[in-house]
């Protein structure tokens, strides 16, 4: 018997439109309008996917979307809305849902996201955290031999929601983070047209104040503290589907690293091969200037220099091991100083700026918060740095030396690695 999929819209035109669509993709289509009768018509035909739009007459889809999962959990359930928030894709995947698509959505998108939800790439949505020490790892899949370098692909166990303000925008925003096949990426995807924008450096349109990805016609601002979670975890494959911002969260990855780690962290049956550098690499001179090295390993050293209360701080840091990037380096926030609010005000930024997700900084001290460490604030620019270089679609090896550098220093030297390979 072919897969059957039930529609639950109260526009005709959409109805009919999918009804063609599904039933030439070879699926038994059933629909309806009449959001108070679906409970029974689900317990009769026992569909194994509804397409179910938010805003219904007589009974909310969110609600409905509620009893659905109570009643049979099993039943694998994508939100389709003309009205999408990150709002409301974050409530759908919180209570259960598969995926969430905004109205009017491609016809390869649509069938994308159904071929990922009946393939199982996306589990229930994780929310709450998992027991400390749990097991991040499933046991891994056969394979041939890796080379010397190379090391297994990973991506997430199950779909997860994250929801914040942005930390420039100011708006509340939120990511669902989804499962991806190997050999798939760092996609980020909009809510809007699930048009995708892969996190690599030819999508890299702004580097400011943060590291900003577009394409298709969207722009995704402040990706670099999930990136740098992700390349400190060693998660290679993942769909992020978000609005118009990444969410700032407490201003640092340490609450990025918790969820990942919540959600489990899985072995795929492929590898990845890092890049490593074959010889010295340089941007900038004097004191102001970011090199790669030849390493075993990612190592970096950063000297960062302000007026006080900061002034001058060093760290060293080697990527020995995930659980070394996420108790030397993930914690570490992201700081601003107090005269320089107004001028990023007048340019768009810092909008979502608080008191609790970074460190602000007057003339003479920090103001609003304790230091998780004597130098967070070096530590946070290895913090951005880590998120950058995972914009060359693989692990970095190599020992970086950097002085007074920021994200245009970071991409630049992207590029010239991407130039050597």
């Amino acid at each position: 018997m072919n897969t059957t999929v039930l529609v639950v819209d109260d526009e005709e035109r959409i109805r009919s439109s999918l009804r063609g669509i599904l039933g030439d993709e070879g699926f038994r289509v059933l629909d309806t309008g009449d959001a108070p009768a679906v409970m029974e018509l689900i317990e009769r035909e026992r569909p194994a996917l509804v397409l179910l739009d938010v805003w219904m007459p007589e009974l909310d889809g969110i609600e409905l979307l509620r009893r659905i999962k109570t009643a049979r959990p099993a039943t694998r359930v994508i939100m389709i809305s003309g009205h999408a928030n990150i709002q409301n894709a974050v409530a759908a995947t919180r209570l259960g849902a598969e995926d969430f698509l905004e109205k009017p959505f491609s016809v390869d998108g649509l069938l994308a996201a159904i071929g990922r939800v009946m393939a199982g790439d996306s589990g229930p949505a994780h929310v709450h955290g998992a027991a400390p020490g749990a097991e991040e790892h499933a046991p891994p899949a056969a394979r041939a031999p890796r080379g010397a370098r190379a090391r297994p692909q990973r991506t997430v166990a199950e779909s997860m929601v994250l929801a914040g303000q942005g930390l420039h925008s100011g708006f509340k925003t939120g990511v669902i983070l989804h499962p991806a096949p190997a050999g798939s990426g760092i996609v980020f995807s909009s809510l809007a047209d699930q048009s995708e924008i892969p996190a690599r450096i030819e999508h890299v349109t702004e580097t400011g104040y943060n590291t900003t990805l577009s394409g298709g016609g969207h722009s995704i601002r402040t990706v670099e503290h999930l990136m740098s979670a992700l390349h400190g975890l060693g998660i290679t494959n993942l769909l992020v589907k978000t609005d118009d911002e990444v969410p700032a969260l407490d201003g640092s990855a340490r609450e990025f690293c918790r969820h990942l780690r919540a959600a489990g962290i899985v072995e795929q049956d492929a590898e990845i091969e890092p890049i490593a550098v074959a010889r010295p690499i340089q941007i900038g001179d004097g004191d102001e200037f970011i090199r790669i090295e030849p390493a075993p390993r990612l190592i970096i050293d950063y000297t960062l220099e302000y007026p006080a209360p900061i002034g001058r701080q060093r760290i060293h840091f080697e990527l020995k091991s995930a659980h070394a990037y996420e108790t030397e380096i993930a914690p570490a926030r992201t700081f601003g100083f107090v005269r320089e609010f107004r001028k990023l005000a007048e340019m768009g930024l810092a909008s979502g700026g608080r008191l609790d997700n970074l460190i602000l900084v007057d003339d003479e001290k920090v103001v609003n918060t304790t230091l998780r460490f004597p130098d967070e604030f070096a530590r946070h620019k290895a913090l951005d740095l880590i998120g950058d270089l995972y914009l060359l679609g693989r692990p970095v090896i190599g020992h970086i030396i950097a002085s007074k550098t920021g994200h245009s220093d970071n991409l630049a030297l992207l590029r010239a690695i991407a130039a050597t390979l």
